[in-house]
């Protein structure tokens, strides 16, 4: 694609450009229709998005077209014109992280009985162990984990960050988001943690869905907590 001169001028419509401005007609998610749609919250008209991005109306139409080879530098000065980001005028905009996107209306929190905390444990598979070792600075680390009757069990390396020495008191955490309507869950369980050594119940554990960690190696020391206290609150909307 050859570069325009600067100038609004050039003709109002452009062969091949997409009607963005037909009320109520459907468009695909393109370069177009993001640039219509941030053109009108601006309240501009095309020849002045033209003139804002320092180029003639029929090349501004050019690049709303986004076929083949394009000047990404004319991109970027119609993205600033369009006060928008480079990258969301060219692939579109992004998935909010989690947790980013506006609360929902009216929510409600309430506490999970204890029953039902440990139904929404069993779940889940991954969760968050927090240890504090004397003179050390506290720590919380992600795990694969398993609901075995009433405590949390989950393996790793011996001499690993995540294995707490026998008798120490830890916690543990599990929560579910869904971003979409604005709900989610969380568990934390208190509890002391003690190694599991009986060669029999490690291999019961070993061979049920779920126990083999993602993050891989050789991880032979199996972690029980006994849980001395369990709560959970959940969040939802009207």
């Amino acid at each position: 694609m050859h570069t325009d001169g600067p100038g609004p001028g050039g003709p109002e419509a452009v062969p091949g450009e997409p009607h963005e401005d037909v009320p109520g007609e459907p468009h695909e998610d393109t370069v177009a229709t993001r640039c219509a749609v941030r053109r009108r919250q601006l309240g501009l008209t095309r020849e002045e998005l033209a003139h804002r991005a320092g180029m003639s109306v029929a090349y501004l139409g050019q690049l709303e077209s986004f076929s083949g080879d394009f000047d990404p530098t004319a991109l970027m000065r119609l993205a600033a014109a369009l006060e928008m980001p480079y990258d969301e005028l060219a692939e579109g905009p992004r998935e909010a992280a989690p947790g980013q996107r506006e609360a929902g209306p009216h929510p409600l929190l309430a506490q999970l009985p204890e029953d039902e905390c440990w139904r929404r444990l069993g779940t889940h598979g991954i969760g968050r162990i927090g240890l504090s070792a004397t003179g050390s600075t506290p720590v919380v680390l992600p795990v694969n984990f398993l609901v075995d009757g009433r405590t949390i069990v989950y393996r790793t390396e011996a001499d690993g960050a995540a294995a707490p020495a026998e008798g120490v008191q830890v916690a543990f955490e599990a929560d579910h988001i869904d971003e979409q309507l604005r709900r989610g869950w969380s568990v934390l369980v208190a509890g002391t943690a003690e190694h599991i050594t009986d060669p029999g119940t490690v291999h019961s554990l070993a061979a049920r869905h779920g126990a083999r960690p993602w993050a891989g190696g050789k991880r032979d020391l199996w972690v029980r907590i006994r849980c001395s206290e369990v709560t959970g609150r959940t969040i939802h909307t009207r």
